[in-house]
């Protein structure tokens, strides 16, 4: 029967995957704190309680020792697994003795694309080790490949986004604004299960919704407008990201209805379009070449080059998880257990536009929407 905690067997199951092909002793990893948060932290502890900042993990090949303050030493020691030892630390003596006595004389990998070379200096120095390497891509790559326990609470984000997607129609009234139509969202989500948002949700109607990354504000919903909802919950640390594109009281026979009709069409197309390639061992690179191209040709080229993002990202404890970008003009060979968003979009300028994104698990060899 599934369990949804992070025992002894998922804990070794990732530290397997981090150090293979490495001679690496042993992963330090500095949770600093915002903007510096570093998932890979959560990755490996799985705690859900807490911010943990300015605290440390060391992973070893069978176990991890984490090191936090006062406020978080008690959640730790709650939430930790057996292979799993909970250190406290309360000054700058205790940290040299914590990194000292498990780093002395080995071969230590870090984070180097969230460690400030300040720490990294820092660090190297009282820790006495044999030296530090770069380990990120061992980290990232690990986590690009997700386990039983990620995928089902990843569904579980996902399934808490829908059903809040389609509750939140009955909040699609005149005159609400951008800001208001976010807010009732959030509260959705939260009521249907949620931890928090995986990310500030972003809601734009009629021209606002030609930017992608658009932030709410006091724009107020009119008739015959276009609605985008681009929102995603976390569950348990993992994220969904979710996009729906709505009609609000068209009128069906005015211009602009059907222009939009027409783009959705097309960005919905687009969508199948990239699931239908979407599967093991494929690139990701030529998944997003043959949507770019089909949107670029749709109806005569009158979209061509509004399609400015790529067409997926890897999606886990962070909402954008791993790297590189699974479906871009970046060169990435897609594998099973690997969960990334199809969110193609058209986005005309000063008039509005289509995105529709799901998430896609790949398994058995191929994608399939959650």
């Amino acid at each position: 029967m599934y369990s949804d905690i992070m025992d002894n067997k998922y804990l070794i199951k990732r530290l397997n995957k981090i150090f293979k092909g490495t001679d690496l002793d042993a992963i330090l990893i500095y949770n600093q704190d915002y903007p510096l948060i570093d998932s890979n932290f959560f990755y490996l502890t799985d705690f859900t309680s807490g911010l943990f900042e300015s605290s440390f993990l060391i992973a070893f090949r069978d176990h991890i020792e984490v090191a936090t303050g006062s406020l978080e030493y008690e959640n730790a020691i709650l939430e930790a697994n057996s292979s799993m030892e909970i250190n406290e630390i309360h000054d700058v003596k205790s940290i040299q003795k914590f990194l000292k006595t498990n780093l002395k004389g080995l071969k230590v990998g870090y984070n180097e694309k969230l460690m400030p070379t300040y720490y990294y200096k820092l660090f190297k120095r009282d820790s006495y080790a044999k030296g530090y390497y770069g380990a990120s891509k061992y980290l990232y790559n690990a986590r690009a490949i997700k386990d039983e326990l990620e995928i089902n609470r990843i569904k579980n984000a996902v399934k808490i986004t829908k059903k809040s997607l389609t509750e939140i129609q009955d909040y699609f009234n005149l005159g609400i604004t951008e800001k208001e139509l976010a807010a009732q969202f959030n509260y959705l989500q939260m009521k249907n299960g949620a931890d928090r948002n995986s990310f500030d949700s972003i809601v734009s109607f009629d021209k606002n919704t030609a930017l992608p990354h658009h932030s709410p504000d006091a724009t107020k919903l009119r008739a015959n407008s276009v609605v985008l909802l681009d929102v995603g919950a976390k569950v348990k640390n993992y994220c969904s990201d979710i996009t729906r594109t709505f009609f609000y009281k068209p009128d069906l026979k005015s211009k602009k209805y059907k222009r939009l009709k027409d783009i959705y069409d097309t960005v919905s197309y687009a969508q199948q379009l990239g699931l239908k390639n979407i599967y093991s061992e494929q690139n990701g690179k030529n998944v997003y070449n043959k949507v770019n191209e089909f949107i670029n040709k749709s109806n005569n080229g009158i979209y061509n080059g509004k399609f400015i993002h790529s067409l997926g990202h890897m999606i886990g404890i962070d909402v954008h998880d791993a790297d590189p970008t699974a479906l871009s003009n970046v060169d990435l060979t897609l594998k099973n257990n690997m969960i990334m968003s199809d969110e193609p979009g058209i986005y005309i300028n000063g008039f509005g536009g289509v995105r529709i994104e799901d998430d896609v698990v790949i398994q058995n060899g191929k994608g399939k929407f959650l």
